[in-house]
């Protein structure tokens, strides 16, 4: 017999070596590293990559054999997703070295260009995917995506709604609150009658009205402003600047604007009042209640506020370190 070092210069042994890695197999000195970092070589991740790829494609057109049997199939299902996994390894070992960027996440379409459930985390590749029970979980899924497409174009239709979608111009025509004042008015009538039969009240009273806060004094106030500034504004180019310093219609509004008191405080007064004619009123139909009883209570201003605050604390920085003998 012939020895090994002849045996390894021998013409059918390198066919054989060449042939192995060309298709991947590589030699029993050379063989693929377990731990892809454990390669700190570029050149060697690339050339191992394309070994996993090669096998990869092997198995891959190997599965699609119908002489098969099932468990074959799964096997072979198995050591492609394991190859994946590898592949997946030196493609960031690839990366960590510097080298292209392998790892593209492009997502498998099927004929309709929807995408093919199953192509993240496990994949099944041939003969795989018509074995008993995964075609009924790729129709699960399918159906899955069915159900959730048609409930997203059925929210589809309700979304990037316009202001009149959500009410928002239902009392721009001045319809709506015309029919809220007449309902509330009828609500008012009802409940002063039932109150009228409980309290035993005469039936030919009149009903009072719905007490409303008047804004007519500051909206007199305001368009008085308005148009005394607009005839200054027009009267200004006509005349020289010294005429327009002492206008007698600026002074005037002026003096107007100063005397006269403003919008809110305004509103506020008339609604004091009315809200005390109110109380009055009802204390005088109600003989166990007072008018004191009807007026809402009064709330403390914002400088009241503050000085009570301002007074509790200085008493509990007296209290803490002074004791309460000097309070």
């Amino acid at each position: 017999m012939a020895r090994n070092e002849e045996k390894a210069q021998s013409m059918l042994y390198r066919f054989r070596e060449a042939q192995a890695a060309e298709l991947g197999l590589g030699t029993r000195g050379d063989r693929r590293p377990r731990m892809a970092s454990t390669c700190k070589s570029l050149r060697d991740c690339e050339r191992w990559r394309g070994e996993i790829l090669r096998e990869i494609s092997r198995k891959v057109s190997k599965i699609q054999d119908s002489g098969l049997t099932d468990y074959e199939v799964r096997d072979l299902n198995d050591e492609i997703n394991r190859l994946m996994r590898e592949k997946r390894h030196w493609e960031n070992q690839i990366v960590a070295l510097g080298g292209a960027n392998y790892r593209r996440n492009v997502a498998m379409m099927d004929d309709d260009g929807k995408e093919v459930p199953g192509t993240k985390g496990y994949k099944y590749f041939g003969r795989a995917k018509d074995l008993p029970g995964v075609k009924e979980l790729f129709q699960s899924k399918k159906t899955e995506e069915d159900e959730e497409n048609q409930a997203q174009s059925y929210y589809k239709k309700f979304t990037n709604q316009g202001p009149a979608y959500f009410g928002d111009l239902d009392e721009v025509d001045g319809k709506l609150l015309e029919y809220e004042m007449h309902a509330e008015e009828e609500e008012w009538e009802d409940a002063y009658a039932h109150l009228r039969s409980i309290l035993g009240l005469p039936a030919d009273e009149p009903t009072p009205k719905i007490p409303r806060p008047s804004t007519s004094l500051a909206t007199v106030v305001v368009t008085d402003s308005s148009s005394s500034s607009a005839d200054a504004k027009r009267k200004a180019p006509d005349e020289d600047v010294d005429m327009i310093v002492n206008d007698p219609v600026e002074d005037h509004s002026k003096r107007a604007k100063t005397d006269a008191p403003s919008g809110p405080e305004v509103a506020e007064g008339s609604s004091e009042s009315t809200m005390l004619a109110y109380a009055r009123a009802t204390a005088a139909q109600i003989s166990f209640l007072s008018p004191e009883n009807l007026v809402p209570p009064k709330m403390p201003t914002r400088e009241e506020m503050e000085e009570f605050l301002l007074s509790l604390r200085k008493r509990a920085l007296v209290e803490e370190y002074f004791g309460d003998e000097q309070t």
